[in-house]
C-alpha cells in the first residue's frame, strides 16, 4: 500500500524507532522498547501528521496515562473563528491532550486551518460533517465526496479522524426499540444516506481507499460509534453490539495495513454495565486502544453533565479505556463557551488521574503525596501550583480569606484558627517528647 511506510505502526512493526516513539516514551517514563511494541500490536497509537507543524506527540492506549480529549467546534447557530481559536487556548491552558475540530457551518476549512495552527497537540475531526455541508440533503451527496473531505483534511495536516465505517445498513433495523434512536451526528447521516440511496456505507464499502489515505498521511482511524446509545434505556443493546463488532474486523484490517486504529465507545451506559462494555471492546478489537465518550451514568442532569460524564469515564478508565473524551455543563443544552470548556477538561482530568491511580501507574500518585504534604504544612503557594485548576483554587481560597498574611496562615475559612485539625496534630506532634516516658 502506497504510503505505509510512513505510519507509526508500520515502522514499529520494521523495529524502527521514530522521534514520535521516543517523545512519548519521555513524557511516559517509560521505555522507548514499549511504546515501539504496543504500536506493533496495535494496542498503542501515536496520532501524529507529518503535515501538522509544531505537534507534539502524544502516546494513547495499553500501559500509559489516560489521556483527555477536548471537542469544540463553531456550529451554525454559534461563535466564531475567533471563539474556537480562545477555545484551544483555554484547552492548552489547562491540559488538554487532544482537540477535536467537530465545526459545521462555512468556511470549515479556515477554521480548521486556524485551529491547527494554534494547537500543538493532536487535531482531530469527523469529515462526514464537513462532507455534509455541501449538500442541502445528504442523500445527494456523491460516494466521492466521502473520501474526498477525508482526503483533503489529511493533507491539511489532522492527526486523527472519526470514521462512521460501521454504521451498516443491518444495523438501522435495531434502533426502533429505542427510546432516543441514533444521537451521534454521523451515524445518523450515515443512515440516512444509506436508507435514501438504497446502498451501503460507502466509508465501509470503500474501506481499502480509506486506508490507502490514512496511510499515506499517517492519520490515526478513529472508528466512530454512530450507534452509541443516547440514553440509559438504550445502552448495550442489539445495535451498539452489531457496530461494535464490524469495528473489530475494521480495526484488524487497519492493522494488516499499517494504520493506526483506535474505536470509539458509548454513551449513556449504567455504571454496572460500565466495565462489560470497555471488556468487551477491548476483546472484539484485539486491544486496539478504547476511546470512550463519558460514559453519562445517568439522565437526570442536564447542566451537570460533566460530573456524570467524569463518573462513568473514572469507571471506564479504570477498567481499561485509555482515552476520554470530555463532557461540558453544557451538554444535551447547547455549544460549549470558554468556561465550559474549563469546566469539563478539569473534571475529566480529575477522572482521568484518579484512573491512573487506581491502576497503579508508576508515579501517579506521587503529586497526590506532594499535594499532602503540603497541605499539612500549610504551604498555600504550593498547594495552588500543584492544583489541576491553580486559577480556580487560589481564588476559592482568597474569596474569603483575601489578605496576603493569609498566605502563611495555618487555617482557612472552613475551620478558622481555632478548629483546624491538622494545625491540632501538628501542636500536638510538635509538643510530644521525643521519646516516652516510662510510667
Amino acid at each position: 500500500m502506497a504510503g505505509i511506510a510512513s505510519t507509526q505502526a508500520a515502522a514499529a512493526g520494521r523495529g524502527e524507532v521514530t522521534e514520535q516513539m521516543r517523545a512519548v516514551a519521555r513524557d511516559e517514563g517509560v521505555a522507548v522498547e514499549r511504546v515501539a511494541a504496543g504500536l506493533a500490536a496495535g494496542t498503542v497509537v501515536i496520532p501524529a501528521n507529518p503535515a501538522h507543524r509544531r505537534l507534539k506527540p502524544v502516546g494513547i492506549g495499553a500501559g500509559l496515562k489516560v489521556k483527555v480529549n477536548v471537542n469544540l467546534g463553531r456550529s451554525h447557530t454559534t461563535s466564531c473563528l475567533t471563539e474556537e481559536v480562545g477555545k484551544v487556548e483555554v484547552a492548552l491552558r489547562y491540559g488538554a491532550d487532544a482537540v477535536m475540530d467537530l465545526s459545521t457551518g462555512p468556511d470549515i476549512d479556515d477554521v480548521r486551518a486556524a485551529v491547527l495552527d494554534a494547537c500543538p497537540v493532536p487535531l482531530g475531526t469527523v469529515p462526514v460533517y464537513q462532507a455534509a455541508e455541501a449538500v442541502t440533503e445528504i442523500a445527494d451527496l456523491p460516494e466521492d465526496a466521502f473520501l474526498d473531505v477525508i482526503r483533503r483534511q489529511a493533507e491539511q495536516g489532522v492527526d486523527f479522524m472519526t470514521i462512521h465505517a460501521g454504521v451498516l445498513r443491518a444495523h438501522v433495523p435495531h434502533v426502533k426499540g429505542r427510546l432516543t434512536g441514533i444521537v451521534s451526528r454521523g451515524g445518523a447521516l450515515m443512515a440516512r444516506w444509506m436508507e435514501r440511496n438504497d446502498r451501503e456505507n460507502p466509508y465501509f464499502a470503500r474501506f481499502d481507499e480509506v486506508l490507502e489515505i490514512a496511510a499515506r498521511h499517517d492519520v490515526t482511524l478513529s472508528l466512530g460509534d454512530g450507534l452509541r446509545p443516547g440514553c440509559l434505556h438504550d445502552a448495550s443493546d442489539a445495535a451498539q453490539f452489531a457496530e461494535l463488532d464490524t469495528l473489530g474486523r475494521l480495526a484488524a484490517r487497519c492493522r494488516e495495513a499499517g494504520v493506526q486504529v483506535m474505536i470509539e465507545g458509548p454513551g449513556h451506559v449504567p455504571a454496572d454495565q460500565i466495565a462489560m462494555n470497555v471488556r468487551r471492546q477491548k476483546e472484539a478489537c484485539g486491544g486496539a486502544p478504547f476511546y470512550v465518550l463519558g460514559p453519562i451514568v445517568t439522565d437526570l442532569a442536564p447542566g451537570y453533565d460533566h460530573i456524570t460524564g467524569a463518573i462513568g469515564a473514572t469507571m471506564a478508565a479504570i477498567a481499561g479505556a485509555d482515552f476520554l473524551c470530555y463532557v461540558t455543563p453544557k451538554e444535551h443544552l447547547g455549544l460549549p463557551g470558554l468556561d465550559d470548556v474549563r469546566t469539563g477538561l478539569i473534571a475529566f482530568r480529575i477522572a482521568a488521574h484518579a484512573a491512573d491511580v487506581a491502576r497503579g501507574l508508576p508515579g501517579a500518585r506521587d503529586r497526590d503525596d506532594e499535594m499532602a504534604r503540603a497541605r499539612f504544612g500549610f504551604d498555600w503557594d504550593r498547594q495552588f501550583a500543584l492544583a489541576m485548576d491553580p486559577d480556580r483554587a487560589r481564588e476559592y481560597h482568597d474569596l474569603t480569606l483575601p489578605d496576603p498574611q493569609y498566605r502563611t496562615s495555618r487555617f482557612c475559612s472552613m475551620c478558622g484558627p481555632r478548629f483546624c485539625p491538622m494545625r491540632l496534630t501538628r501542636e500536638l506532634a510538635e509538643a510530644a517528647p521525643s521519646e516516652s516516658k516510662p510510667v
